[in-house]
């Protein structure tokens, strides 16, 4: 298959949707499939061997790590000139929405990536009043796909609500090789405890912004003055984060990857994820892979990868105290964080991202297949051809502008 991938976010920026975006991008390469990436300029020129092609981006002002990539006829022709058997356009803004319209013109099968609960992050924001617009602007977007896939049960009903047709669950997997328990590292643990190495160490990755809760992490450290807490990752809230946990024994490491996330993961104790919109949680899994008991909110798609006393200690979304009293259950009964992190490792380990990946793949194939009726309609052709040859280009399996059933 030639799989045109438009990512409205690429590297070198580092967050959830990235990493699934590469990790398809790898699956696609070690399958013998050929992709072409359509995403913001300042990419690599290739990733997993594939060609990466930018566009101008301009920066949000609120948020200057997201950059939004411009459409121009250059699209047009990148398209042409690749030949794609299907579009696979992630959170289509922009860029995506333009690469849809003009794969639909073409009679090319598309399917979108529904990632980010962008109306959810407005409230965080203080920008609940956006929610109508927001959800008017994923309508148009996705209703252009013949294919919307999303990553859990809990969002698949939130976007049927909202009127998005043609929904199916791709949900999302984790490197369990790279993210397992034997990573732990006494000289990360010494660095993330700032020394302190024989303190519970709480650790929280992902993106620092107000829709991810980071703040409240201080009222856990007010209940437990005797814990250590490490914040991995980056974002536009880091200052102010940076000012609200000084003096209470939090390290700021900014983004980590590869064996240095991994041993973070590991050298922890207690995994602490206080947002509450999120679509699937691609860093609870990891956490989980790393052998860490996790405290999270009852919200979300979170709900799907633990089970309270089980895998993780769930809380009330709504309340700080809870959260806190969850974590300090955990530092307070150890045999219990250890049972619940045996578990959580065990469960992520059936989540690896070859078995979901190839679900993906199938998912492609299914929308390449003719419609029902076409083979006879193909034969008809070709018998009443006066000249008796072959057709030499294929019939498209749907014409410009129709959707799969």
């Amino acid at each position: 298959m030639r799989i045109a991938v438009v990512a409205e976010t690429f590297l070198p920026k580092i967050d959830g949707i990235v990493n699934t975006l590469c990790h398809l991008l790898e699956h696609l390469s070690r399958r013998g499939h050929q992709a072409l990436v359509l995403a913001p300029s300042g990419a690599p020129d290739r990733h997993a061997d594939m060609p990466v092609v930018g566009f101008p981006a301009v920066r949000v002002p609120f948020y200057p790590e997201l950059r939004l990539a411009l459409p121009n006829g250059r699209l047009s022709a990148c398209l042409d000139e690749f030949r794609p058997d299907l579009v696979h356009v992630a959170n289509p803004l922009l860029l995506g929405s333009a690469a849809m319209r003009l794969a639909r013109r073409r009679g090319i099968p598309v399917v979108g990536a529904y990632h980010t609960d962008m109306a959810g992050f407005a409230d965080g924001w203080g920008l609940g009043v956006l929610r109508p617009l927001i959800w008017a602007m994923v309508r148009a977007a996705h209703g252009r796909a013949d294919l919307n896939l999303c990553p859990s049960q809990v969002t698949l009903a939130q976007l049927r609500e909202q009127g998005i047709p043609r929904l199916s669950v791709w949900s999302r997997g984790v490197d369990a090789e790279l993210f397992r328990p034997s990573r732990r590292d006494i000289g990360w643990r010494h660095r993330l405890t700032d020394g302190q190495v024989d303190r519970p160490l709480l650790l929280y990755v992902g993106r620092l912004s107000p829709e991810k809760r980071v703040d409240w992490l201080a009222d856990v450290l007010d209940l437990m003055p005797f814990a250590r807490l490490a914040v991995v990752g980056d974002g536009p809230a880091r200052p102010s984060l940076e000012m609200r946990l000084a003096g209470r024994g939090a390290v700021f490491t900014g983004y980590l990857s590869g064996y240095a996330l991994a041993a973070a993961y590991a050298s922890a104790d207690v995994f602490v994820f206080p947002g509450a919109h999120e679509t699937f949680g691609n860093v609870v899994l990891e956490a989980m892979a790393s052998g860490l008991p996790v405290v999270a909110p009852a919200a979300g798609a979170v709900t799907e990868l633990l089970r309270h006393e089980q895998n993780g200690l769930l809380f009330d979304p709504g309340s700080r105290a809870a959260m806190a009293e969850a974590v300090l259950r955990l530092a307070q009964q150890p045999l219990l964080a250890r049972r619940l992190g045996r578990q959580a490792r065990l469960d992520a380990e059936e989540r690896g991202w070859p078995l979901v990946l190839d679900g993906l793949l199938d998912r492609y194939q299914e929308l390449l297949l003719p419609p029902a009726g076409a083979e006879s309609q193909i034969a008809t052709t070709m018998t009443a051809s006066a000249s008796g040859a072959l057709l030499a280009k294929p019939l498209a399996t749907r014409p410009p502008g129709a959707h799969a059933a």
